[in-house]
């Protein structure tokens, strides 16, 4: 009898035939508590698939039975991790699916705010160009200016890759242990906090959301960038206190932000950051791209049928239980 799975997120159809070879699949658009026909499937379900929402204890104590869970993320701060260990539940991610895509949506919102793209983009639409354009239209070059980079992970190792050989640009980053590739590759210069704020003319988000990181970047730090410098956050939006933000790009103290990440999202449309010219919002793209999210969704899958299988050899949070 095949084991059976709560698939809660739309997959493509030969992905699903997949998991229908190897296990007895209740599908489900999201995570549907108050669905009693949801409940029942997760009381015998031995592996759940999807991503989004909130598995905590007590979302543990209603799937008796589960032995995985395979999110469609990288991320995974909706998951109690201590939880999931005390049940002996894996937790599988995609970390390497989207490093490059991600990579890519940095630096398109380093050249979109620089160049102010989008807002110079919208005033020819509106038909304010009439002739040549003055300074009133300038952005700010990229090339060659310092880029700081906070969190050196695959993701971060990505963008100073761009940003050295791409755009001569000169390489900062913090990070909890010296990245020897990046400094071999890159010539990137490993420095402490304030100096990354000092010294950046992009500041690059790509942490996780963790206890430490939580309003990692708020008035004290903001305080500490450059004048002139930008902002750019594709990692988790609470990394940044928002309030904080939208204070320093209102009175001058930072040029300018890129995000693609928010405190809550989406991001509520009266938002002042919806309304600053000097804002570059997007809808956390930063992995959405076909081909992108359909490698996500194939090494969900095939990170779920491992799991249930036990032939875990990567991409797994907590492989200290692969050893009990």
């Amino acid at each position: 009898m095949k084991p059976a799975i709560v698939l809660y997120k739309s997959i493509p159809a030969d992905l699903r035939a997949k998991l229908d070879q190897h296990f007895t699949v209740h599908a489900f658009d999201g995570l549907q508590l108050d669905n009693a026909a949801f409940d029942q499937a997760l009381q015998q379900a031995e592996g759940i698939l999807g991503s989004g929402g909130k598995i905590d204890e007590a979302f543990l104590q209603r799937a008796p039975k589960l032995r995985a869970a395979s999110t469609v993320s990288v991320g995974y701060d909706n998951f109690d991790v201590t939880a999931l260990n005390a049940h002996r539940v894996l937790l599988m991610h995609t970390p390497t699916v989207l490093t490059e895509t991600v990579a890519d949506t940095i630096m398109s919102l380093v050249l979109a705010t620089a160049r102010r793209v989008v807002e110079v983009a919208e005033r020819v639409k509106a038909g304010e160009w009439q002739g040549s354009i003055g300074p009133d239209w300038y952005g700010v070059d990229v090339h060659h200016k310092t880029i700081g980079i906070l969190g050196m992970g695959r993701i971060g190792l990505a963008l100073a890759q761009r940003a050295h050989f791409g755009f001569g640009m000169p390489v900062l980053y913090n990070a909890r242990r010296t990245h020897e590739e990046a400094e071999q590759r890159f010539n990137a210069r490993r420095c402490d906090l304030d100096t990354l704020l000092a010294e950046s003319d992009f500041l690059c988000i790509t942490l996780p959301l963790t206890e430490q990181t939580f309003h990692l970047i708020g008035r004290e730090q903001l305080a500490k960038m450059k004048q002139s410098g930008i902002l750019i956050n594709a990692g988790r939006g609470p990394v940044v206190d928002e309030q904080a933000l939208i204070e320093a790009l209102q009175d001058g103290t930072i040029h300018a932000a890129g995000l693609d990440v928010f405190e809550q999202e989406p991001v509520a449309v009266d938002s002042p950051l919806l309304k600053m010219a000097n804002v570059v919002a997007l809808p956390h793209i930063g992995s959405a791209t076909h081909e992108t999210r359909y490698g996500m969704a194939e090494c969900a899958v095939d990170n779920l049928i491992a799991a249930l299988t036990g032939t875990v050899t990567e991409n797994c949070v907590n492989p200290q239980l692969l050893n009990k």
